[in-house]
């Protein structure tokens, strides 16, 4: 559905209007696309006190962005990345203050800031204060960027080299995160996977999503597919003609199956008989009501279909080898699941239970049989259900967001695309926000 109001804001009268008034004032995103691949303008690289990661400039120098460290360029840089791995006091705060304050301002529109931090310590309370604190400051300047802009904060592991950030920092710094602001995303030390051509990084790997039909599962599909999977489109039998016209248009495999069946995993796994590289979790139901007023009959199908199901496939393929070594499960959560949401009770807890499966699973699946598993929490994205909300309500779901818009179903997309690729080794057990820094939950 089209945002009007963004359109209005975009004319000389709508600017005006709303300067005048007070009102958010969003400004347009700019996506992936084959023609701009790319942000435009160099990259600053600025550093606050003694980095303790290898490789970073060269590890920049590949993200895809022509590199500078002067501050003194006329052309505005289209990102800036801060090394802040070395700030260990509250002191050496200033540092970060230092470094950023003379350029916030010469951020090129819909720009990118990405600092780079490390783990906080269990053992120095110090460090841990001060690598803490930038976690606060990020999503503080997320909010008051504005134009566009995001802003991330990436920590990466003391003794890790800078190599195990790259797909991170590739995503980050391009036009695919722009709908991603104010994320904190914690790396481990994994080495990154082999990745032959850059431009189709899952080409040779099979990839299932499921509830493909349509909205953000067949986004998906479509993004999975352009960077070279040969996917398979799951949804439900009473979906079939919509999953078919999907599927067609890809090239892709149509698996019309419930995934709460009992034999769900093993369809699957049958589907996929050399294994599965990407297994994507996006079938899910709404059944709202408030708490007082739900059934159960309206609770266990959300908790079945969004939780359950997800639980049960993924420990069936995973103790069948269905997923291969170096696999990745990606599974969808929500900001409900965060913040909660009234009459989603059922919706939130069963969006939460996927964070917690995220969390505890990934390490162990990582160790013991070299899958990754992250989760992408959508906040108000532009589909056919959110076009049904209430206009107030819809509208208040669009400018509650750093960047005062709703998302598309590409940006979900696009991050189940960097955690699918083979370069995201280091990204395991995060789940990471879509929804323009939405100001509900954390």
């Amino acid at each position: 559905m089209a945002d009007r109001y963004l359109h209005l804001t975009g004319t000389a009268p709508g600017r005006f209007l709303t300067r005048r008034l007070g009102l958010p004032q969003p400004a347009p995103l700019r996506r992936w696309t084959l023609e701009t691949p790319h942000l435009d303008g160099p990259l600053l690289h600025l550093t606050a006190g003694t980095s303790t990661v290898a490789g970073v400039a060269e590890t920049l120098a590949r993200a895809g962005l022509p590199l500078t460290d002067r501050t003194d360029r006329t052309d505005w840089p289209a990102a800036i990345v801060l090394d802040a791995t070395g700030v260990v006091t509250a002191t050496g705060l200033g540092d970060v203050h230092a470094a950023l304050h003379p350029v916030v301002r010469s951020l090129a529109p819909g720009g990118r800031i990405v600092v780079l931090g490390t783990v906080p310590s269990p053992d120095d309370h110090h460090q841990a204060a001060a690598q803490q604190a930038l976690e606060g400051f990020v999503r503080s300047l997320g909010k008051e960027i504005g134009r566009g802009s995001t802003v991330q904060l990436v920590r990466i592991p003391g003794g890790a080299s800078a190599e195990a950030a790259e797909s991170t920092l590739r995503f980050l710094l391009s036009p695919r995160s722009a709908y991603v602001s104010g994320q904190v995303i914690e790396l481990t030390s994994a080495a990154p996977g082999p990745v032959a051509d850059p431009a189709a990084p899952l080409t040779g790997r099979t990839a299932l999503v499921t509830g493909a039909a349509r909205g953000i599962g067949a986004a998906v599909a479509s993004v999975l597919a352009r960077d070279g999977a040969q996917v398979i489109a799951l949804d439900v039998p009473g979906a079939r003609e919509e999953l078919e016209r999907t599927a067609d248009r890809l090239g892709a495999a149509a698996l019309p199956l419930d995934i709460t069946a009992p034999d769900a995993a093993d369809r699957i796994a049958a589907a996929a008989p050399d294994g599965l590289g990407v297994l994507v979790h996006n079938a899910g139901i709404t059944r709202d009501r408030r708490l007082a007023n739900m059934p159960a009959d309206r609770w266990a199908p959300v908790i079945e279909v969004n939780l359950d199901s997800v639980l049960r496939t993924t420990d069936e393929l995973l103790k069948a080898g269905a997923i291969t070594r170096g696999g990745r499960i990606v599974a969808t959560a929500s900001i409900a699941g965060i913040a909660g949401n009234t009459g989603q009770t059922n919706y939130a807890a069963s969006k939460a239970g996927i964070i917690g499966l995220v969390r505890s699973l990934g390490p162990r699946a990582a160790a013991d049989h070299g899958v990754t598993v992250n989760a992408v929490a959508p906040g108000f994205i532009e589909t056919k259900m959110t076009a049904a909300v209430p206009l107030f309500i819809r509208e208040a779901g669009r400018r509650m967001n750093s960047l005062s818009q709703g998302g598309l179903p590409v940006d979900v997309a696009e991050a189940v695309a960097w955690f699918a690729q083979p370069g995201s080794t280091a990204v395991n057990g995060q789940v990471l926000r879509v929804c323009g820094q939405s100001l509900l939950g954390a």
